[in-house]
């Protein structure tokens, strides 16, 4: 069965070079993890694939962006088309943090103005050798009004839930349009409850 055009879903991975975009998308697409030598992404590449939010299908287009400041001009000519941007940071990392700001300013300018947007702390795996606290990734995310949850590409933790989240946001403003309503869906409240419900063992 064709998929309606208003259940596809452009989804940007956006963030410094080396914070994990890549492997991040291969663990959601594939669920493997790319280990092994850092190979940076140069322009722009993207996959497909299709989840199912309350029995419908969205077809997810996840664009991969080069986090270099040489490739920025070519991935603003992609802002425009984006629905959803996935921010990551690595938590290992001060500086890709750091620049979190840049990258907000940078899509306020060049994104739709009801782009979804998450900041996702990537590489908790990764947690003896942290550099930002997880409360600094919530208050960061709160300044901004956005949700926020920290990930790991490596053993696939939250990566699953980020990419649903933004399913479950486009697909219930989908709706909303249909009825002339006002979406009723918060992506923050959905994050959070998520996350109260895999608390118990996401963090192990």
């Amino acid at each position: 069965r064709k998929l309606n055009e208003d259940r596809r879903v452009k989804v940007m991975l956006l963030g410094d070079s080396g914070v994990g975009k890549t492997c991040f998308l291969i663990q959601f697409k594939d669920g493997a993890f790319l280990s092994g030598t850092f190979i940076a992404t140069v322009g722009i590449d993207f996959r497909n694939k299709v989840v199912t939010v309350d029995g419908v299908r969205v077809k997810l287009q996840i664009w991969d962006t080069a986090g270099q400041e040489r490739f920025r001009s070519v991935t603003h000519a992609y802002y425009r088309d984006a629905q959803a941007l996935l921010l990551l940071y690595d938590i290992t990392n001060k500086s890709s943090f750091d620049n979190i700001r840049a990258w907000l300013t940078e899509i306020n300018e060049y994104a739709q103005r009801d782009v979804v947007i998450m900041l996702l702390g990537n590489k908790a795996d990764v947690s003896s050798e942290r550099e930002i606290r997880s409360e600094d990734g919530e208050t960061l995310a709160r300044e901004y009004g956005v949700p926020f949850m920290e990930t790991s590409a490596k053993t696939g933790m939250n990566v699953e839930l980020a990419f649903l989240a933004i399913a479950n946001s486009r697909e219930l403003k989908y709706r909303a349009r249909q009825q002339a309503g006002e979406p009723s869906f918060q992506i923050r409240d959905y994050v959070e409850s998520q996350k109260k419900r895999s608390s118990c063992c996401s963090f192990v």
